[in-house]
């Protein structure tokens, strides 16, 4: 009688961050052994630490440790087969921490590096706060291929919740537009968007999938994929209405960028790389470095554009 597979025990690093949570909720939903690395404070804190309890009583085992403290990153390191990080924006570049403890530990068989947003190897010409955040995946990236580890990437192209859809990527607005809409350039440049759910359900499953292995594994399922303007048209439609259209040229917005708060400025300079630029679809997926989720993974009942916006007319 053949014995039961065993399935792959799982590490998350930020996981009580934005897309953290539902990594970890995802990797307990599909049975992993799923460790969780938190701090003291994050169990101290009154909203985080609520979020450690859940995470606790559905199966998950706490590691006190921290990715700036070496030997607890390598103990923690050395409970699981893989290692995924969801650290935030501001410690991207500090992943080389999390790259020499899995050297050092030498039991990790795939590291998934805190990735999120667009493939960064494909990205030109950004500007602003989201040049270095890019910049900043791309060394992770390196760093981990010079180190030898296996590891799989996952753009995950724009989520659904934060910024894009609920407010139709309008800076400063929580519900979409009914009147009016500011458009970056002329609209037409392709966007993917995928919900948060979905996309930890697709980085799950590609974790000790041989087909992942060493590849770039891009959510871009094809009933996602909108442009500006097929985004506002599709609301337009489920309101009845005709909003009143603003186009922002790219210089104009270029102009904007550097003038505007912190955190508007990620966002607009993220609006110009990918709604001006095009840069999550400027590009095919190759076989040699890539695959596409949906296709890997056709058994996974996505959540579409369309449906999602329901919520809101």
């Amino acid at each position: 009688m053949a014995a039961a597979s065993r399935s792959t025990s799982i590490l998350v690093i930020g996981g009580t961050g934005y897309i953290g949570k539902f990594i970890v909720e995802a990797s307990l939903k599909a049975g992993h052994p799923t460790f969780l690395l938190v701090r003291e404070t994050t169990v101290a804190d009154p909203v985080k630490g609520k979020l450690v309890d859940s995470f606790k009583s559905s199966g998950a085992t706490l590691l006190h440790g921290d990715l700036y403290e070496h030997e607890s990153l390598v103990k923690a390191i050395k409970q699981a087969e893989v290692v995924i990080s969801a650290v935030g924006s501001l410690q991207l570049a500090d992943q080389t921490r999390i790259i020499s403890a899995i050297k050092e530990a030498g039991n990790v068989k795939r590291f998934l590096p805190s990735e999120f947003g667009n493939d960064v190897d494909h990205v030109t010409n950004a500007v602003g706060p989201a040049k270095t955040i890019y910049d900043a995946k791309v060394g992770i990236r390196r760093a981990v291929e010079a180190a030898g580890i296996p590891y799989t990437y996952v753009p995950s192209n724009f989520f659904f919740a934060a910024y894009c859809l609920p407010a139709l990527a309008q800076p400063g607005l929580t519900s979409p537009p009914r009147e009016k809409v500011t458009i970056f350039g002329d609209g037409n440049p392709k966007a993917v968007f995928n919900k948060e759910d979905d996309i930890a359900t697709y980085t799950i499953r590609a974790v000790d999938d041989p087909r992942t292995l060493n590849k770039t594994l891009i959510i871009k399922p094809a009933r996602n994929v909108y442009s500006f303007n097929e985004l506002v048209a599709l609301w337009e439609k489920k309101i009845g209405k005709t909003l009143e259209k603003t186009y922002v040229p790219e210089d104009q917005l270029l102009e904007q960028i550097p003038e505007a708060p912190i955190v508007v400025d990620l966002i607009l300079s993220i609006s110009h790389s990918v709604f001006v630029k095009g840069h999550q679809t400027s590009f095919e997926i190759d076989s040699a470095w890539g695959v596409e989720a949906s296709e890997l993974y056709p058994d996974v009942n996505y959540t579409t554009v369309e449906e999602y916006m329901d919520q809101f007319v």
